[in-house]
Parts: C-alpha cells; sequence; structure tokens
C-alpha cells in the first residue's frame, strides 16, 4: 500500500515514525528543512514539494485547514484520510477525487507510538483506515463527525491541558523547594502509573483509594474543589468543541 503524507508539521512529522515502519511512504511538504531532516532520519522516506498523480494511493492531508484551498490533487486515490482540524468530509469530497473518504484525529503521542486516534467516514475503508492508523496507536471509529468534534476535544486537545497540570504540578513542588530536576522526575513517573491504573481503574475509584480521612491528599483536593478546577476542566471541553464547529463553519 502507498501512502502520500502531505504535510509534514508537527502533527504530520509525529505520525512519520509509525506510518514509515509499515507502508511505503511518501512525504510532500514545501519547507526545505523538514524534507532534509526527513531524508536523515527517515531511510526509505520518499520525498517531494509537489504532489504527484494520487492515483490508487492513499492520500493523508496533514496541512493547515487554510491552505486546502490551495492544494491541488491530480488522479483519483484509492482514499483520503484527513486530519485538518474543523474540516468536514464534505469539503474534502467537494474538493478531491477518491474512492473512500476518512476524518481522522491522532494526537501528538503518535510521535511515541501513543495515540489515541478517532476516525470516522466511509464504512467500506474502514478497517484498512483502522489498521493504518494503528501504527501510531491505538483508534477508535465513531458513528459521526460531531462525535469526532468532542473526541478532538478530549483526546487532541487534552494533552495541552494535560501539560498544564504537569507544570502547575512541578512549579509547586519548586515553589516548596524541590529543585525541578527531580520534581519533573517524580510527574514522568506519575504520569506513566496513573495512565496504567485508569485503564482498569475508574477515576472515582481512584481518587478514594489515595484519599484517607483527614489526609493531606483530601486537603489538597478541598483547594481544588474551591477552585473550581473539575469546572473549568468541562468548561474547556465545551469551548474546545464550540471552536471546532466555528472553525466548519467558516
Amino acid at each position: 500500500m502507498e501512502i502520500v503524507l502531505i504535510g509534514a508539521g508537527n502533527m504530520g512529522y509525529a505520525m512519520l515514525k509509525g506510518l514509515s515502519s509499515r507502508y511505503s511512504v511518501e512525504v510532500v511538504e514545501k519547507n526545505e528543512e523538514i524534507l532534509e531532516r526527513i531524508e536523515k532520519e527517515f531511510e526509505g522516506v520518499k520525498v517531494s514539494k509537489e504532489v504527484e498523480d494520487i492515483t490508487n494511493k492513499v492520500v493523508i492531508l496533514a496541512i493547515k485547514p487554510q491552505s486546502l484551498s490551495s492544494l491541488e490533487l491530480k488522479g483519483e486515490a484509492r482514499a483520503i484520510i484527513s486530519i485538518l482540524a474543523g474540516t468536514p468530509i464534505a469539503r474534502i469530497r467537494d474538493r478531491f477525487d477518491a474512492k473512500y473518504y476518512i476524518r481522522a484525529m491522532p494526537n501528538v503521542a503518535a510521535k511515541n507510538l501513543k495515540s489515541l486516534t478517532s476516525l470516522v467516514g466511509d464504512r467500506e475503508f474502514k478497517k484498512e483506515a483502522c489498521e493504518i492508523l494503528s501504527s501510531i496507536g491505538k483508534t477508535i471509529w465513531l458513528d459521526s463527525e460531531y462525535e469526532l468534534d468532542i473526541a478532538t476535544a478530549l483526546a487532541a486537545s487534552s494533552p495541552a491541558w494535560l501539560a498544564i497540570v504537569a507544570e502547575a504540578l512541578v512549579d509547586g513542588a519548586v515553589n516548596l523547594g524541590l529543585n525541578r530536576v527531580k520534581a519533573t522526575q517524580y510527574l514522568d513517573g506519575l504520569f506513566e502509573g496513573v495512565g496504567g491504573l485508569l485503564k482498569d481503574t475508574h477515576p472515582a475509584m481512584l481518587k478514594d483509594m489515595v484519599t484517607s480521612p483527614k489526609g493531606t491528599t483530601i486537603a489538597g483536593v478541598e483547594i481544588l474543589e474551591e477552585n473550581r478546577v473539575r469546572s473549568a476542566f468541562i468548561k474547556a471541553m465545551k469551548e474546545s468543541l464550540k471552536r471546532a464547529k466555528e472553525l466548519e463553519e467558516s
């Protein structure tokens, strides 16, 4: 299977490690520095500045949404997988020819083959699309683009929010006297360990497991609740979804 990855910015580049380990990949990117970096880092990956004929190939669109109107593709692709935020399948279908159309939303963990990628689109290509994107992590097939917009906030935007949490916890430890290097080491282990526990444990149960009566944890929980941290995350999800819908309508 031949894959054409159009766009090798942050997200496209993050996907390249997994994709190139399983498939024949051609990268189309206008930035010469990025192309040179790809040639050095990924042996066997073809690079070019212009899109050639896409007939019978699987095209992954990883460009910025505002670049969509200027992109020209020749031929009919076997499938087009778009990871463009706020860009509905109908818009891709109107612009380019393909047998199947898929909209997907990976996240930056693709760089470590740990992305949780949401997909929606033509069910005839569901199996192949999930197989392709399983090269960068796990996949979840959704029933509608509205669900994908929600998943975008949860899986694609939340890494930034969790990074803020991690940064705040490190800053808190530094403020109390622990040096930043050690504090960061603790956070690395904490996120990895808690992530493993959450695979089999409900978040509420995990919280209760480490919350003793009149203990240190509940004292901290009280402050978080007073400052409406839980509400802030819920509002962040709502605003992220709102912005996704605005992008679709623009």
